[in-house]
């Protein structure tokens, strides 16, 4: 009965500290794991004892089966065992310790379970990592960098990593005959593409050349997106244009150069220029540009600005642009150009504009009119100079011989050009003193002639003359002067008679004194 009691007791007792399979380990660790490894870990203790472990599991196994039979332990040696084993002992204690050896290795697999969920300690990752100014890197990235060392063959930068990155000298994207050092020195700023993360050292290569090509590129997609102008330097002259510096090369063509035709494109080299992307082809390397296009919009703004600043009345100074049949364009400052009527160029008739203006010249002209809305201004030269005309009775006055030039001749007279913006006429019946049909039968356009002003009017802007009596005056005027000439060399007869007389009578009075002298003498 004691026996069968203390036999109860400790079974209760190992069924306590032991976990039903049916309940499961605590955590959700595998039992049967557990399991494996306590047995693993009993070989590898029995193994170090100098045991077998195969050969102890065969000796375990027969005593189970010796107990199984009598319910006692085996208890002589095993023959094939090479040291001498302990007695077994009772069933319920066997089953005690392994129930023991069961819970102390699941107890340890959650304890382990537990501890690898557990939060990483500082100290188990790099330190650089958790400072607050590192980023991770990547290859193919942009990182904007100050430069820590220049060197002959290399370019340290430091991007905010935990070590510099190295820009080799085949990247660092300068010419050949250049040190790094003439082009970079500490403390730059950098933008630089990450070529490779190397290694878990740190140590990263990039490269400036690529970063610049990227970017550059980017640059050039966003000012064609926009269409807002750029800045470059032309550095080339080539057949059909211009070749520009934008990072890459690029091409001005000839037609978009200016507004106007430019003959000599080589006068733009080494210049700046504002220009416009209209054109861009990043997998073909090819980018077009525009000057002209960025002029135009100047030019319209402008044009905005100076319509609403132009008063008539104004005299602005401009430059002939073109000539036509009908005028000239003007253009002013500004680039607006305006209309120089051929009626306006000159006070007196002008048959073709190339005879008053010629292209590329600078003239002062006077606002006549402005239409903001149409974008049209009219232009005057003649109002830009005196009137003729307004002091004119001070120049010429009636019955006054003048010269002047035909310029052409109607069925009515001829009109003679006194000066610019002066013309008078002269009526046929004044052309000659006999009947004339045709005026041409006296005069022809170009011919220089005296007139004689026979009359007046200049609020008519008006002046008679007559070739006539011009005609008629130089003849009176031949014929006075031949008078007065004949007057002052005809001598009288008496006059050179007396005169003789004279002489002789001296000679007489010569001759009488030395013959007086000589019979003196004698």
């Amino acid at each position: 009965m004691v026996e069968s009691e203390e036999k109860r007791e400790r079974e209760e007792l190992t069924s306590e500290g032991r976990p039903s399979e049916s309940e499961g380990a605590p955590g959700g660790v595998d039992v049967e794991a557990a399991r494996a490894r306590a047995a693993a870990e009993g070989a590898a203790g029995e193994a170090s004892r100098g045991v077998d472990p195969d050969a102890s599991g065969e000796e375990e196994a027969r005593g189970e089966e010796s107990q199984a039979v009598d319910g006692y332990p085996e208890s002589l040696p095993q023959a094939s065992g090479e040291a001498t084993l302990a007695a077994a002992p009772p069933p319920e204690e066997a089953r005690e310790e392994a129930a023991a050896r069961e819970a102390h290795a699941v107890n340890g697999a959650v304890a382990e379970a537990t501890a690898s969920e557990a939060p990483r300690p500082a100290d188990a990752t790099p330190a650089w990592i958790n400072e607050p100014g590192f980023e991770p890197l990547s290859a193919g990235q942009i990182v904007r960098g100050h430069v820590a060392q220049v060197n002959d063959d290399e370019v340290l930068v430091d991007v905010g990593y935990k070590t510099e990155g190295r820009i080799p000298l085949h990247e660092l994207n300068i010419p050949r005959d250049t040190k790094p050092s003439d082009l970079f020195k500490r403390g730059d700023e950098i933008d630089v593409f990450v070529i490779k993360v190397e290694d878990a050292e740190g140590t990263v290569l990039l490269s400036k050349r690529r970063a610049d090509y990227r970017l550059v590129w980017e640059r050039l997609e966003r000012h064609f997106k926009e269409g807002e102008p750029l800045e470059a330097r032309v550095t080339e002259r080539v057949k059909g244009g211009l070749l520009v510096d934008v990072g890459v090369r690029g091409f001005l063509p000839a037609s978009h150069v200016d507004i106007r035709y430019v003959e000599d494109l080589s006068q733009f080299v080494g210049q700046t220029l504002r220009l416009k992307v209209i054109e861009i082809d990043r997998q073909r390397n090819n980018v077009v540009l525009s000057r002209k296009e960025v002029l135009e919009k100047e030019m319209e703004s402008s044009k905005v600005e100076l319509l609403a600043s132009l008063k008539p009345g104004t005299a602005v100074d401009g430059v002939v642009r073109r000539l036509t049949d009908f005028g000239a364009f003007v253009e002013l400052e500004g680039g607006v150009e305006g209309l120089l009527h051929v009626s306006e160029m000159a006070w007196s008739r002008v048959r073709h504009p190339r005879d008053v203006v010629k292209e590329g010249q600078k003239v002062k002209v006077k606002v006549l009119s402005v239409d903001p809305a149409k974008g049209r201004i009219s232009l005057s030269l003649k109002g830009a100079q005196p009137d003729p005309w307004r002091n004119i009775h001070e120049r010429y006055q009636i019955g006054e011989l003048v010269t002047g030039e035909v310029t052409r001749t109607v069925e009515f007279g001829a009109f003679v050009k006194l000066e610019d913006g002066v013309e008078g006429l002269v009526h046929i019946s004044q052309l000659a003193s006999h009947h004339v049909n045709d005026a041409s039968e006296v005069v022809q356009t170009g011919d220089q002639v005296t007139v004689k002003v026979i009359s007046l009017d200049p609020k008519a802007r008006r002046i008679g003359l007559s070739l006539k009596e011009a005609r008629e005056d130089e003849e009176r005027l031949r014929t006075s002067q031949f008078n007065q000439s004949r007057e002052r060399d005809s001598v009288k007869l008496g006059d050179v008679f007396g005169e003789l007389q004279e002489l002789l009578d001296e000679r007489h009075a010569a001759e009488d004194q030395e013959v007086q002298s000589s019979s003196e003498n004698g």
